[in-house]
């Protein structure tokens, strides 16, 4: 098997962008409670790689992991899905 089919990919906003070449990335996904039966949002926060500092707070993003980066940074920023809305 190549390496780069085991990469996981993620897709998140981006929440924070105060950081040289880091952006934080929330990611929420969709969850069955098991006895319940109810649909929860979980959320996790993600510090991925921006190399050219093009992303900002509120546009959604690809993230694809890789090798660590930094002591909490290992994930990057692959691409744009869609643009923050100015208001």
């Amino acid at each position: 098997m190549n390496a780069t089919n085991l990469k996981r990919t993620l897709t998140g906003t981006v929440v924070s962008d105060k950081m040289d070449k880091t952006v934080t990335v929330l990611v929420e996904r969709k969850i069955k409670h098991p006895l319940m039966g109810k649909v929860l949002r979980v959320s996790k926060k993600y510090h991925a790689h921006d190399e050219k500092n093009e992303f900002h707070q509120g546009d959604v993003v690809a993230i694809e992991e890789c090798r660590p980066l930094a002591k909490t940074k290992s994930w990057r920023v692959t691409k744009l899905v869609e643009k923050a809305q100015a208001i």
